[in-house]
């Protein structure tokens, strides 16, 4: 099964970009994942690959003791400020899928947040099978393009693949017909019950947005991007420009729990 090479701080320097610029997990999304999952206040919930905590702090503040773990030291420290704005505890942990161990405890749930796709997910999913209490789950979420008016995805997509062409080729080859979807991944688990919860909206995006959003990606990130990030941002501006003389984008998208159960 292909497998994206480990590389801890891939996400170095998008912690900021993350926090504003992505695809938000609605409130009401959270909600109806804790109470499918059948959480309870003071359930343990890891959040794993947890970036900024956007997700740790919504179940933090349904009642839960959340685990927040991420190998980027960047993404912890702004799950911990998140946390201390929120006026809730989140337990941070510094690792990632692979320091999977038993003294993190016993857990109710695991939520991954765009993060399942860098890891070895067969591995994560046995370790957690060591992990997640009987009736417990996994919940996967993620955030599905219905559609953009005009299209920005392709132009920073194209960019990408001119200003970052290594990071460029890990996608690749996620998009690839190699690569297997989380969906086959779990069902030859221990979490093979799949349920999804999914919640659609529209949102109208300006320049700056779509500007910050590609530098909270790892293929365009300031890091990945190196002394080619003026240039890049240059670039991309100009063609928002053309695409959009308004500045505008309307954008249509789907934010989704994929619930994974024990059969």
């Amino acid at each position: 099964m292909m497998t994206v090479p480990f590389e801890a701080r891939r996400f170095q320097s998008t912690a900021a970009f993350y926090l504003r610029f992505r695809v938000p997990y609605p409130s009401e999304l959270v909600a109806r994942v804790a109470e499918r999952s059948g959480m309870r206040p003071g359930d343990h919930v890891l959040d794993l690959g947890c970036g900024p905590g956007q997700l740790g702090i919504a179940f933090a503040k349904l009642g839960a003791e959340v685990t927040a773990m991420d190998p980027e030291p960047e993404m912890l420290a702004a799950a911990g400020a998140g946390a201390r704005d929120a006026g809730i505890v989140l337990r941070l942990r510094h690792g990632s899928s692979y320091d999977l161990g038993p003294d993190i405890g016993k857990i109710h749930l695991v939520a991954m947040g765009r993060s399942f796709h860098w890891m070895d997910r067969p591995a994560t999913l046995a370790a957690l099978d060591g992990l997640v209490e009987p009736g417990g789950a996994v919940a996967l979420f993620h955030d599905r393009h219905i559609s953009t008016t005009p299209d920005w995805r392709g132009i920073v997509e194209r960019l990408g693949e001119t200003f970052s062409p290594e990071r460029s080729a890990d996608r690749r080859k996620r998009k690839s017909k190699e690569w297997e979807p989380h969906e086959i991944v779990l069902l030859r688990s221990p979490f093979s019950k799949l349920e999804r919860i999914g919640i659609v909206f529209e949102r109208t995006l300006e320049i700056d947005d779509i500007i910050g959003r590609a530098f909270s990606m790892s293929v365009t990130s300031k890091q990945a991007l190196g002394d080619k990030v003026d240039e890049f941002e240059a670039a991309l501006r100009r063609e928002l420009s053309e695409a959009a003389p308004d500045g505008r984008f309307a954008e249509i998208v789907e934010a989704s729990g994929l619930l994974a159960f024990r059969r």
